[in-house]
């Protein structure tokens, strides 16, 4: 195994290391060159003006990266948070493209940049003319590397862009000839082949033993950032595959009736072998001695979702990702298969070989198939790369060379965040929107979405929406009288007593049938129009606000199948109220709740797999959810108690099961 016990320690200890190098580096590079100290306090930029220019540009821009971080923290110490965070992030960016580019190279996407170091076939290629450039060679590595960078950044975007806020600093060359030294350690060199790879940097980037003495302070996460550290616990691939196999693999096994590979490739698939398949028309009386399977109706494979509302860095979608490929395959041989919701016609229609059909699946499975949430942006970011990485194999495995490989425009890996904080910014842009009633409509969800990184996928946002659409419209149907109910009554205060919608400009009533989809349309025409030659803050404001409703967008959508390992224990400080009212059956603890909002999520007859600790399923604190939830909005399926020692780190008894929503 790739990722045997031995192996998981030292890269353990390896990330460790160069993540204390980094942060070290650039701690010295914020005080030394920009001003900027570890208290929170900074140099007026005024006093820097004797720097080189390229330096002060840098020091505004992460000047201007503080305040935003800043503005989304509150207490005295928010600022010397706020440069915590930022050099964390930083640290963070450099060791991530650095294994993404090792792992690039690994599958010939790239020429050999990282795995010697200044010493690599491509970097000695790019030599050659780029001597002409002058400076030193470790100035002309880096630019090297920035080039590489720009043209991933094409398809990846963030995750590459060297322009991005998250990246603007970089190591020296005595701390990057450190970090190479690390990252291209020969015992590790066979993991950088795995897809994996990338989820257990990001897994051993946080100090285990700082997360430990956060939880000595505190029982319940404080913020987002202390519940996304204490919850980083890696599902193994045999759960991977247990909880796979039996909700995507049985979906498609039942619409198959039983007539599909999968039936072998799922090894953890569990068949009866007195099966007995229901028609539409059937009665659902099982037979005696037999196990009725309800009839499933086929779907083309375009219009299969699958969500994973707690990623990490992706392994539940990695595994569906290779059942899909089988997926396609057997839909497009299939001439009875349906027509797509989405085209108006069938896989044999749209591609005319089976070649042709090959080439074109991995980017439609990434394109239509594969959704996933997480409440911490790095997670989101590697998840997004695993993805990509996984459809640039299937590409290799057809032995189709990287320009001719289709484009991967997006993923669907979305990060629940708080949109931006910078209030002056926030009402620039809706006072831009007409009619006026967006704008503030706009506002409502930007606070509601406050929440968003502590409570993560379990913020209803959809429905948060949908209510504020509903006020103001009911508002426009009484003939837009002032009486204004107040938009958030939980934080009501002078404020919010004075906000009155402004329904000027709304004359049809089809408005509101619309308003839902115009607030998302006007947010992002807001972030694609974003100047990037424009200040870094409302360039950050614009990103932060997209990926905010990029979340938004995937909350309103409806799924054929959800697999997790959620979040247990206690919810956030700051979200623990917004729980206990919005899911009063499974309100004591995070993984219950998580349950209830991913059936919620589901289809009629679609299947849900997790695993969480067993104790939900007899302890008496859990009878509502039980009751309700798991044998009321659902039906089990199969049940896997797995006991101690599963996830690494986390001190439960695991349970893995799948469910079945009923209707």
């Amino acid at each position: 195994m790739a990722f045997d016990t031995a192996t998981r320690n030292e890269l353990q200890k390896l990330v460790g290391r160069v993540r204390d190098l980094l942060v070290k580096e650039f701690t010295a590079q914020c005080q030394t060159l920009y001003g900027i100290q570890p208290d929170g306090t900074a140099l007026a930029l005024e006093k820097l003006e004797h720097r080189p220019e390229n330096e002060q540009t840098l020091a505004r821009l992460l000047r201007d990266r503080i305040d935003h971080l800043a503005a989304g923290l509150s207490g005295s110490k928010r600022r010397a948070e706020a440069i915590d965070r930022l050099v964390r992030e930083q640290a963070f960016t450099v060791l991530n493209r650095l294994c993404a580019l090792r792992m690039c190279e690994e599958r010939g996407l790239v020429q050999e940049c990282v795995r010697q170091g200044m010493g690599s076939k491509g970097f000695q290629v790019f030599e050659k003319s780029a001597a002409s450039l002058g400076g030193d060679t470790f100035s002309r590595y880096r630019l090297y590397l920035d080039l590489l960078l720009d043209e991933l950044a094409i398809e990846l975007g963030v995750l590459f862009d060297r322009f991005a806020p998250t990246g603007l600093l970089f190591p020296g060359e005595t701390a990057l000839k450190a970090l190479l030294e690390q990252v291209n350690v020969q015992t590790l060199s066979h993991i950088w082949g795995e897809d994996e790879a990338i989820g257990w940097v990001y897994q051993y980037f946080n100090d285990r033993e700082a997360i430990k003495a956060t939880k000595k302070q505190s029982q319940s996460p404080r913020n987002s950032r202390e519940l996304a550290e204490r919850n980083q616990f890696f599902t193994p691939r045999y759960v991977v595959e247990f909880l796979t196999d039996n909700s995507l693999g049985r979906l498609w096994y039942e619409m198959r009736q039983g007539r599909t590979a999968l039936a072998e490739i799922c090894r953890s698939l569990v068949r009866r072998p007195d099966e007995v398949f229901l028609g539409p028309d059937d009665d659902h009386a099982a037979p005696p001695g037999t196990s009725v399977v309800p009839f499933r109706a086929k779907k083309d494979p375009r219009d299969l979702k699958i969500l994973d509302p707690a990623c990490g860095s992706g392994h539940f979608l990695l595994y569906a990702f290779d059942l899909l490929l089988v997926i396609y395959r057997e839909a497009w041989a299939d001439t009875h298969s349906p027509r797509s919701d989405l085209t108006g016609t069938t896989l044999a229609e749209d591609y005319a070989s089976e070649a042709d059909l090959e080439r074109a699946t991995p980017a439609l499975i990434l394109r239509h198939n594969l959704h996933g949430i997480d409440i911490d942006p790095r997670a989101a970011q590697i998840a997004a790369l695993a993805l990509w990485l996984r459809a640039q194999r299937a590409w290799r495995d057809q032995r189709l060379k990287p320009a001719e490989r289709p484009r991967v425009v997006r993923t669907h890996i979305v990060c629940a965040e708080p949109m931006p904080g910078e209030k002056e910014t926030l009402a620039d842009f809706a006072g831009q929107l007409r009619p006026p009633v967006l704008g503030q409509l706009i506002q409502v969800v930007f606070e509601r979405m406050r929440l968003a990184g502590e409570a993560g996928c379990l913020l209803r946002i959809e429905e948060e929406i949908r209510t504020a659409v509903e006020t103001a419209r009911a508002q426009w149907l009484e003939g837009g009288r002032p009486e204004q109910t107040e938009l958030f009554p939980e934080l009501a205060g002078p404020k919010q007593q004075e906000l009155r919608f402004d329904l000027s400009g709304v004359t049809r009533d089809a408005f509101w049938d619309q308003a839902e989809g115009r607030i998302l349309s006007g947010l992002r025409r807001y972030a694609e129009e974003a100047d990037l030659g424009a200040d870094m803050g409302r360039r950050m404001f614009a990103e932060d606000a997209a990926a905010g409703f990029a979340f938004i967008d995937l909350c309103r959508q409806h799924f054929d199948v959800v697999v997790m390992n959620p979040p247990f224990g206690a919810a956030s400080t700051g979200a623990k109220n917004y729980i206990t009212k919005t899911y009063p059956r499974s309100k004591n603890d995070l993984l219950a709740a998580c349950v209830e909002r991913g059936i919620g999520w589901l289809h009629p007859g679609g299947l849900l797999g997790a695993i969480t600790s067993r104790t939900a399923f007899f302890l008496t604190s859990f009878r509502n959810w039980r009751q309700g939830v798991v044998l009321g909005d659902a039906k089990p399926l199969v049940m896997a108690d797995l006991g101690h020692g599963v996830m690494d780190a986390a001190m439960v008894e695991a349970a893995a099961y799948v469910l079945r929503k009923q209707g």
